[in-house]
């Protein structure tokens, strides 16, 4: 079977995902994950904890090649997954003696004098299929192999519902056997390559004829906020000409190929060459320095973290003049300047980052409206860059926004030294 012919789905379960009161991030990165191996998700499906399961599990195994179930394989009488399967594969079920071995330890080692008796649910495997084990929850996975049962030749994977224990079976368990399934050595190559600071069409103008002309390539953009991402599918000649073409035509936006944020790339090409950030926050509030500091290993670059929201802040902690205040205000280039000077001397690093402007919704004036940002970066020995932009939106997206020029701004001063 070819591996971009596989047809796989993934069923989610839990009414808790329905109802939105958790997020659903399962799709979203086994779409990611499976895409990285040549393969990719063809329907996603979410249905309720209880017998919703049964009709939707019926349907998928009847047009998919391989069916990956999340959720509904704990104690309680919910937890349908495992009889649902059993019974649309017309197959009965067998409690595994391993399966309840390994939950009594997992219970002792936590200290418990017992494992609860309704566990022992989470044991019962439909017969030939194979118990994946979990090294983070009582739940075991299965795996049913294609024409286990009367009703399909469909793979089913059923997969534990939390993160914590999905990923790493995932990884350890599913991925192998998807790519027995798939003849994965010869799907190809899938990467996506991540750009800041250029949008969607202006990106597409530039290079898009270019990208269509490569022989066995196929590519399509993701725009997020402040970011695109151009996904190439194909094999690795014409993985490698994409690559070489995007590289001559936005080599400053290009940021990286294996899934680093902008961020991280920031704290690794500082790392890398012994650089030091502070940085001084007003609009933001902190965002930049927390979007650092959610990177391992951020403590060998991020010395300072300045908040400075308030006027009295800035003149206190920064060094800005009164002055220079009275005279032009705090969303203004001058005090940009002065915020990312003062940062600098009073951290001692290498570079210094400095954003203030007007969130909104209210604030802004005609000469300086709502959406408003000046982002200043200073560098010993360098004269003080200030950047002034315009970019209206709502609150929370405006601060995202600034944190993304700002950092962005720092990655090309290191990377590129513009």
């Amino acid at each position: 079977m070819e591996a971009a012919s596989v047809r796989i789905e993934i069923l989610n379960t839990g009414t808790e995902l329905l109802l939105g009161s958790t997020l659903n991030t399962h799709g979203h990165w086994m779409g990611q994950e499976l895409l990285k191996m040549g393969l990719r998700v063809q329907r996603q499906t979410t249905v309720p904890d209880g017998e919703a399961i049964h009709e939707a599990m019926r349907e998928s195994v009847m047009r998919s090649d391989a069916l990956i179930v999340t959720g509904g394989l704990g104690p309680t009488s919910d937890d349908l997954t495992r009889e649902a399967t059993a019974e649309v594969l017309g197959i009965e079920m067998i409690e595994d003696e391993q399966a309840v071995r390994t939950m009594r330890e997992f219970f002792r080692a936590r200290g418990y004098a017992a494992m609860p008796e309704g566990n022992r649910k989470q044991a019962l495997v439909p017969v030939g299929a194979d118990v994946l084990p979990n090294a983070n929850g009582t739940a075991p996975g299965i795996y049913v192999p294609p024409r286990l049962g009367q009703a399909s030749a469909c793979a089913i994977f059923l997969l534990p519902g939390p993160p914590s224990e999905l990923r790493p079976m995932f990884h350890e368990e599913a991925a192998p056997r998807l790519r027995a399934l798939a003849g994965i050595e010869d799907a190809g190559e899938a990467v996506e390559l991540k750009f800041v600071g250029i949008g969607e069409s202006s990106f597409a103008d530039g290079i898009d004829e270019d990208l269509q002309a490569i022989e066995g390539l196929e590519f399509g953009y993701c725009a997020r906020l402040g970011e695109l991402d151009l996904r190439l599918i194909g094999g690795n000649d014409a993985i490698t000409a994409a690559r070489d073409l995007v590289a001559k035509s936005f080599s400053k936006q290009y940021v990286s190929d294996d899934g680093s944020s902008l961020e991280e790339v920031v704290v690794r090409e500082m790392a890398s060459r012994g650089l030091k950030l502070a940085t001084a926050e007003s609009c933001t509030g902190g965002l930049i320095a927390n979007r650092v500091t959610n990177v391992p290993g951020s403590s060998a670059v991020l010395t300072h973290g300045f908040v400075t929201y308030a006027n009295e802040a800035k003149v206190g902690v920064l060094g800005v003049k009164e002055e220079t205040l009275a005279k032009v205000g705090a969303v203004s280039e001058e005090v940009c300047r002065e915020m990312a000077e003062g940062a600098l001397a009073a951290s001692g690093s290498d570079l210094a980052i400095a954003v203030t402007g007007i969130a909104g919704p209210g604030g802004g004036s005609d000469e300086k409206p709502i959406g408003t940002v000046f982002v200043g970066l200073a560098q010993k020995g360098k004269e003080t860059f200030v950047l002034t932009k315009c970019d209206p939106r709502n609150r929370l997206s405006f601060k995202q926004q600034v944190s993304q020029l700002a950092l962005d701004l720092v990655r090309r001063r290191v990377v590129h030294g513009e």
